[in-house]
């Protein structure tokens, strides 16, 4: 997360500012999980905390208790999967310790997640962690979602991320120097996601069982239910008209020029030159469009936006940071387009690089006290 933000130097809100004047972080952050779900009951709801170590690179879970815990096979009980889950309190809200370390927050709901510890390449504990959008992952028909966070010596930085699916609406408060809020979504706004998504015939294959979730295009394309060739007639019409023009991408308060030449789409000032990209490509802001290092990691970020928000071909002063003009093509990235109408500020995490120009659920903090994670209602009760 902290790599990917600061890519974005100039394209988004941008966190080196931020750390002038911060205060050193306490080496441990309390959370609270509430369930305001208005469906599942607290002992019907698993929490898991999962991730890595900054100190050993080893990765680690977190008991109850707080204590973080490198992963062992020994964990993997009869069954072969590792039961990592920490239950919610008996009732009222649930108390959490988070240590210093990257990883992810998992809640499941009617079932627990199943984990698995393997030796990665180099010998090391791993843990295999559920993959909602395959279909044969043994956690496919579980209800199930996640945040990521980075909690370390300079501060907490988290998300509520639909980059790879959706499914349980979450919410998150980040309380510290400023008091800031992630993630709402209006109200109803599950079921007007899975019927939004229902409306757009070629997105409807990647709503899975009767709205368990809904699976991100790139993913959809792996899975052999989304078109692989989706983008690549607007992919065509952006090479085409700066054959004959040229964009500018403002990033970190620099101006790069760029034109499509043999096919490559040329930058200046050291940025380079982009191949043609897939559709997939397009979805997963990779392979084509591969960030990399600055200067050329911010002007990949946004064109990765501007293909996913179909802004390109109209603005050739890129980043756009109107969202009025984001998704107005027939063809564009519906799957985000849906989630962002969906949340009270208008901000979602629907593709890698969708916090270009502050649009996505992404918060941080230099000096943290403490972090909710309010799981939201499913439904249009209060």
């Amino acid at each position: 997360m902290i790599t990917r933000r600061a890519l974005l130097a100039g394209a988004a809100a941008t966190p080196i500012l931020a750390l002038q004047g911060r205060a050193e972080a306490a080496t441990t952050l309390p959370m609270t999980v509430v369930n305001h779900t208005y469906r599942y009951a607290n002992n019907a709801i698993f929490l898991y905390v999962v991730g890595t170590d900054p100190a050993t690179g080893r990765q680690v879970y977190v008991r109850a208790d707080g204590a973080k815990v490198p992963v062992s096979l020994s964990l993997n009980g009869p069954d072969g999967y590792a039961d990592l889950s920490i239950p919610l309190a008996s009732g009222g809200d649930t108390r959490v310790t988070l240590p210093w370390m990257a990883g992810r927050v998992y809640v499941s709901m009617g079932q627990k997640l199943k984990f698995r510890v393997v030796l990665d390449g180099n010998g090391q504990p791993a843990l295999q962690h559920p993959a909602g959008w395959v279909r044969s992952d043994p956690s496919y028909n579980v209800l199930h979602d996640f945040m990521e966070f980075n909690f370390e010596s300079t501060g907490m930085y988290c998300n509520t991320t639909m980059v790879d699916m959706f499914s349980i609406p979450m919410e998150l408060r980040l309380v510290g120097q400023a008091t800031q809020t992630a993630g709402t979504l209006v109200q109803n706004g599950r079921d007007q996601i899975f019927a939004g998504l229902a409306a757009e015939p070629t997105f409807r294959p990647l709503i899975v069982g009767d709205n368990l979730r809904v699976i991100a295009p790139g993913h959809g394309i792996e899975a052999g239910i989304f078109p692989g060739n989706y983008f690549d007639a607007y992919i065509n019409q952006v090479w085409n008209a700066y054959a004959g023009s040229s964009m500018r991408v403002v990033a970190g308060g620099v101006t790069y020029t760029g034109r499509v030449l043999g096919g490559q789409f040329a930058f200046d000032k050291g940025v380079g030159s982009f191949a043609r990209p897939s559709t997939r490509d397009v979805f997963f802001c990779n392979g084509a469009l591969f960030a990399g290092a600055p200067p050329r990691g911010p002007v990949a970020a946004i064109l990765g936006a501007g293909f996913n928000r179909g802004t390109l071909i109209s603005h050739p002063d890129q980043p756009t940071t109107d969202p009025g003009t984001f998704y107005r093509p027939s063809v564009t990235n519906h799957y985000a387009r849906v989630l962002h109408a969906n949340t009270r500020d208008r901000k979602a995490y629907g593709y890698p690089f969708d916090d270009v120009a502050d649009q996505s659920t992404y918060i941080q903090d230099h000096g943290p006290t403490s972090i909710r994670l309010r799981l939201t209602p499913f439904n249009a009760n209060p």
